[in-house]
């Protein structure tokens, strides 16, 4: 399915306005899922929105208010109030900014929150107030430490994020061999896992996508990725979090971010990650077809081809249950408005 992007966003909002949020809320996530599918994430674009909406009426609605239960000059702790972290992470966001202009560091907490998303989302909005950032995501558990079948940590991505004269330097991964997202996508597109990544309840190994829920997939890079992945869960602790989130819950976001100015030692700091990038970029390549890419450079360049095409790709099934949970439209009446273009939709 061939959409336009404003058609896009109008089936986001109105599938989220359908499911309780409000439209600034709807607006909020929407443009996170939206930028996830134009850097061709697509597990985490509007197939995601699918699992949000799973999630709210699975659990009652949209629940409590994002409240700020602990702050100082240089930190805070937000309790997340069961909200989708998509919202939790743009408030954390805001505050750490604001904490850095004043006090050149900040250090900003969440829990009680749910699918965090990119974090480079977040750090891009970092790096473009000129300030270095980490953020780090834990969640229940779904991961294997290395040498075992048994989950014991979330998918816990990680990133860091520098600023430069251009595209800033993020470096994003999740520590898991796949993604939540990924395993829930597959699931509802009725595709197989890889072969030797995850187990089901039991130790087996599976391919098939519930079999994991209950189960595990294997650490990313092993004892390495295990290792940060464990990181993660306990920087989730220090956000406040539990341990062991049980389900979907409870996640916790950590966010750091640093003013150069603060060390007193770099007077154009963006400007000499940028020389150390463009050195990276020159290095002497193995394979004259992959030259060599700073973390983001892919990211970057898919958006800015994306958005000159106007365009994003959505599986057909995605698209059918979106159209359906906005409770307007059947699948086969597309929704009003730039749905109806046949240009928008084949």
């Amino acid at each position: 399915m061939r959409l336009t992007l404003a058609a896009a966003r109008d089936l986001l909002h109105q599938a989220f306005a359908a499911h309780g949020y409000s439209a600034v809320q709807a607006h909020a996530i929407a443009d996170h899922l939206i930028d996830c599918e134009l850097r061709g994430l697509s597990y985490g674009g509007l197939a995601r929105a699918l699992s949000i909406i799973d999630r709210v009426d699975s659990s009652g609605g949209p629940h409590g208010a994002i409240a700020v239960v602990y702050d100082t000059a240089v930190s805070a702790r937000i309790d997340g109030g069961d909200q989708v972290g998509y919202l939790v992470g743009d408030r954390a966001t805001d505050l750490a900014i604001a904490k850095a202009r004043t006090s050149a560091v900040a250090v900003v907490g969440a829990n009680n929150t749910w699918y965090t998303g990119m974090l480079s989302y977040y750090l891009e909005r970092v790096t473009a107030a000129g300030y270095v950032g980490m953020a780090s995501s834990s969640g229940g558990a779904l991961v294997a430490p290395s040498g075992s079948s048994q989950a014991k940590f979330g998918t816990n991505p990680i990133a860091f994020g520098f600023p430069t004269t251009g595209d800033p330097v993020i470096w994003d991964i999740g520590t898991s061999q796949l993604m939540l997202a990924q395993v829930l996508l597959a699931h509802r597109l009725g595709k197989p896992l890889p072969d030797g990544v995850a187990w089901d309840k039991d130790g087996q190994p599976t391919t098939t996508p519930l079999d994991v829920i209950g189960g595990a997939v294997a650490a990313w890079g092993e004892h390495k990725g295990s290792g940060l992945g464990l990181v993660v869960q306990m920087l989730g602790m220090l956000a406040g979090a539990s341990a062991a989130p049980v389900g979907l819950t409870d996640c916790g976001l950590l966010l750091v971010v640093i003013d150069p100015a603060a060390l007193g030692v770099h007077a154009d700091y963006a400007g000499q990650v940028s020389q150390f990038a463009d050195s990276v970029r020159c290095a002497r390549v193995l394979d004259p077809q992959r030259p060599v890419l700073m973390p983001f450079d892919r990211s970057a360049a898919e958006r800015r081809r994306r958005l000159a095409d106007g365009h994003i790709e959505v599986a057909d099934q995605v698209y059918t249950d979106l159209v359906a949970d906005t409770g307007t439209a059947t699948a086969d009446q597309p929704i009003g408005g730039p749905l109806t273009a046949p240009e928008d939709a084949r």
